[in-house]
């Protein structure tokens, strides 16, 4: 089969490589239809997790049919149309049990890595490198599931592929960042980040209660896309003073919780920014806490601040004295897919989530090097690259 694979730091190709094969009696075989690049990708293709290995197929956020179950699989049959959450879990481990599934104990078979870096280790994750288990991804034609009877959800009649697709990660990323926030109703909420996960995550938080969403970026189509497919209001931090507008938005108070979806290669202007880019390049750093830091600041006393933008390692210059005294909440983590999507494919089947905007870029599994760039790049307003594997 013809798969996506990562060939060294900013290389990507299509190569011709086995089709996977049941190893387990809770593995399906899923047939890939849609598959979305994503923001923790260029993370991985950037060299800014090093766990990767020549050859390695790239992708988590997808959906297809199912062609191939194992003997144990009791609730996916062949045929079904699924979405597939990233994250691995068991089902069965304490972690599991208490709907913490990306904290799983069972899912990553190589957890030396994680466990030396953050002291323990949390699930595996599709595509996503060996420190995350070292699955095969899903810019392929093919993909093994392991715990498919967990993991993957039959998606509803009359949802298109390129809706549903998101459903697998950008969505339940960005419900569990609204989420972290305990809103009650009548909230200020801001959100740094007009990408993917970010648009989502402004879409949960008013569905939640948000009484006022705020959207940053810097990409004016972008912001116009949130803009007028959530109605939220906006703030381009390239053109104004994040922190002030914040204020003056508030009456000087600050947002009651802020959400981070950008991640460990986040953008701003000034000498902080300078001085974050300098010390990750010389891996002095490992990751840009740009949009944290900002975060932490506006949040108003008392706050929340949720952050589901992946980091990896070590950061400089945390304002942890700003946090402590503000007294405020800080949550974060990967998302627990399999304890989010179901509610989520109901809520986009009856219409009160529509992500299928997000897929502004659909292409052939052969265009995915050009896909990433173009995405990379943010070029031709890209939101989400979405590569199609069975596509001529």
């Amino acid at each position: 089969m013809r798969a996506l694979c990562w060939e060294g730091v900013g290389k990507l190709a299509v190569r011709d490589v086995p089709e996977p094969t049941i190893r387990s009696g809770g593995d399906i075989i899923v047939k890939v239809r849609a598959s979305s690049v994503c923001g923790s990708d260029l993370h991985l293709i950037n060299g800014y997790l090093p766990a990767m290995r020549e050859g390695d197929i790239l992708g988590h956020e997808f959906m297809g049919e199912v062609v191939e179950t194992g003997p144990d699989v009791r609730r996916i049959s062949v045929g079904d149309r699924v979405v597939v959450g990233s994250v691995v879990a068991c089902g069965s481990c304490w972690y599991c049990r208490t709907e913490q599934f990306s904290l799983c104990d069972n899912s990553n078979p190589q957890p030396v890595f994680t466990e030396k870096l953050w002291g323990h280790s949390p699930a595996g994750i599709l595509g996503y490198s060996h420190a995350a288990g070292g699955y095969s991804g899903s810019h392929a034609e093919y993909i093994r599931v392991p715990f498919g009877d967990v993991g993957a959800f039959t998606v509803p009649d009359g949802v298109p592929d390129d809706s549903v697709v998101f459903a697998s990660d950008a969505m339940p990323t960005g419900w569990m960042a609204a989420d972290f926030c305990n809103l009650k109703g009548g909230e200020v909420v801001a959100v740094w980040g007009a990408g993917g996960v970010g648009q989502m995550a402004a879409r949960s938080a008013q569905i939640l209660g948000a009484e006022r969403v705020v959207v940053i970026d810097r990409l004016p189509e972008r912001l116009a896309t949130a803009s007028q497919r959530l109605g939220v209001e906006t703030i381009n931090y390239a053109e104004t003073d994040v922190l002030e507008a914040l204020r003056e938005m508030t009456a000087g108070r600050g947002p009651d919780a802020c959400i981070e979806a950008v991640g460990m290669e986040s953008h701003d202007v000034g000498p902080a920014y300078a001085y974050d880019k300098a010390k990750q390049t010389v891996r002095a750093q490992t990751d840009r806490p740009t949009s944290v830091r900002q975060a932490i600041m506006a949040a108003r006393k008392g706050g929340t601040v949720s952050i589901v933008g992946v980091y990896g390692g070590l950061v400089d210059k945390f304002p942890l004295g700003a946090a402590m005294n503000k007294a405020l909440v800080l949550r974060m983590g990967q998302m627990h897919a399999q304890r989010y999507i179901p509610m989520l494919l109901d809520r986009v089947a009856a219409g009160e989530i529509d992500p299928g905007y997000l897929a502004t870029h659909p292409m052939s599994l052969e265009q995915g090097a050009r896909g990433y760039e173009i995405f990379e790049k943010k070029e031709d307003g890209c939101l989400r690259t979405v590569l199609h594997p069975q596509a001529a």
